[in-house]
């Protein structure tokens, strides 16, 4: 039963990771757009959270991805917070699929989908294909679950200690921390707590205190990446945590303080809507959802008390970013096609270092100015550590997440990062030169020194068209 039970959660993780694989090559440049959205307001933020979560199917990775985000200082404190609000959200998407009964039709979405991944020519046919057999993997996953757990519900020992969940609230929302820390995924934690009702295991009421301690559980993961990361990383990821403990802790409050509670909700959320009966698990799917929409609502307006709070818990001025990337963070990589787009201003910001330094030289050159020079050989070094930087951070990208056009940018890139620490080199040359010229004290005629200023122009007017026509963007 255990090794069926982890092979069915297995197959249900896999089925999800493939699905979302599928949907982010699918949408890797909506996603870029959404992340655009961000340096709108607060509600923005929500919606942007909510819809990138819904495509990587983790709200996990998104917190990860947004605390990357903050610690390469791409995102205020204040928008993460709206982000995070709406990866709250976001994840219910993933138990609302569940609640369909779709695991008759997994094997059919298995032979569908692998056709397509296998034999379609198109990119976007064979990304469609990774979609369709990941749905089918993860509706098989818990189609072994549920059968797996269904002699469950003839255990007297499981069932009473089911019921106890259900008598203590507390010890349900542990349950469910514990669960989800576990596995390292609510969308997964979720999945076994919808195949337990689904069979009759446990009950509506005592798997609603489970639930939320779903809310608590996937917290951990961004508060572990944090680890190592600045103090704004840190306050983004304990502002996840408080959200949703001071979410969850409210509502399993009401638990105690109204007895009946989740008999309320269950006869609210049973009503006849659209002539439909409600099943079990769309009921606790419903609640999932309800639940992260109304505590979103609720503290939307209160991002600025969350901010304070966070600051008090994580005190102190954060560091001026020194040397090393500045937009890339490896928590990015939870997203490949983001972390993609982000590698493309961190290259930007290489290129542009050495045009710098390039222009450094020249004005050394002219001027015989030995303390620029100095300066020109600090930035060599700067680029030499940004060029080996950024070539880890891609071949760290998981290129089974990427469209055809991503690995296409990428490779490119390994060119690009090459030649522009060619001209870096370059520079440091001249620079070299400069300095021997004036240790020497040699003077250039007039015919070389108008030689030299013809080449200049002619390199800056090409590494200023070299940016222009989008060479390094795309």
């Amino acid at each position: 039963m255990v090794f069926s039970l982890l092979g069915g959660l297995g197959l249900f993780i896999y089925g999800m990771k493939q699905m979302a694989d599928g949907l982010q090559k699918t949408a890797g440049k909506k996603l870029k757009e959404l992340l655009g959205m961000l340096t709108t307001n607060r509600v923005a933020g929500l919606l942007v959270g909510t819809g990138v979560t819904a495509i990587i199917q983790s709200s996990s990775a998104t917190t990860v991805m947004v605390v990357g985000f903050v610690n390469a200082g791409l995102m205020t404190i204040k928008q993460s917070i709206g982000v995070i609000m709406g990866a709250n959200i976001g994840t219910t998407i993933t138990a609302q699929l569940i609640a369909f009964k779709l695991s008759h039709y997994s094997l059919h979405a298995i032979a569908v989908g692998a056709a397509l991944s296998l034999f379609a020519k198109r990119d976007k046919t064979k990304q469609l294909g990774q979609v369709i057999l990941g749905f089918g993997i993860l509706f098989l996953g818990l189609t072994i679950m549920k059968d797996t757990m269904r002699p469950l519900r003839d255990s007297e020992m499981f069932v009473e200690w089911m019921k106890t969940f259900s008598k203590s609230p507390i010890l349900g929302v542990l349950l469910g921390t514990v669960m989800t820390v576990m596995v390292q995924s609510s969308s997964a934690s979720m999945g076994i707590l919808m195949s337990l009702l689904a069979v009759g295991v446990i009950d509506y009421h005592a798997a609603v205190p489970v639930l939320l301690g779903d809310n608590i559980g996937t917290t951990i993961t961004a508060l572990l990446s944090s680890i190592g990361a600045n103090r704004n990383a840190k306050r983004s990821a304990a502002a996840h945590m408080i959200f949703n403990v001071i979410g969850t802790f409210t509502f399993l409050l009401f638990l105690y303080l109204i007895p009946n509670l989740t008999e309320l909700l269950h006869q609210f959320f049973s009503l006849d809507y659209f002539g439909q009966n409600m099943s079990s698990s769309r009921i606790l799917a419903n609640t999932h959802s309800a639940f992260n929409i109304l505590n979103a609502l609720i503290w939307l307006p209160f991002i600025g008390v969350i901010v304070k709070i966070v600051n008090l818990i994580v005190p102190g001025e954060e560091e001026e970013i020194g040397r090393g990337l500045t937009h890339l963070d490896e928590r990015m990589l939870e997203t490949p096609s983001l972390a993609v787009e982000q590698a493309e201003h961190e290259v930007l910001r290489m290129f542009n270092l050495a045009r710098e330094m390039l222009e450094d030289t020249m004005e050394a050159f002219e001027n015989q100015d030995i303390e620029l020079i100095k300066v020109v050989h600090n930035k060599e070094d700067i680029i030499n550590e940004l060029e080996e930087k950024i070539l880890v951070f891609l071949t760290k990208i998981p290129h089974d997440s990427l469209s055809e056009e991503d690995i296409r940018i990428i490779n490119m890139y390994f060119a690009v990062i090459d030649a522009i620490e060619s001209i870096a080199d370059d520079a440091d040359e001249l620079a070299k030169l400069t300095t021997y010229r004036y240790e020497n004290k040699l003077e250039y005629s007039k015919e070389a020194k108008d030689s030299i200023d013809q080449i200049s122009k002619i390199t800056f007017n090409l590494l200023d068209k070299t940016v222009t026509s989008s060479i390094l963007c795309k």
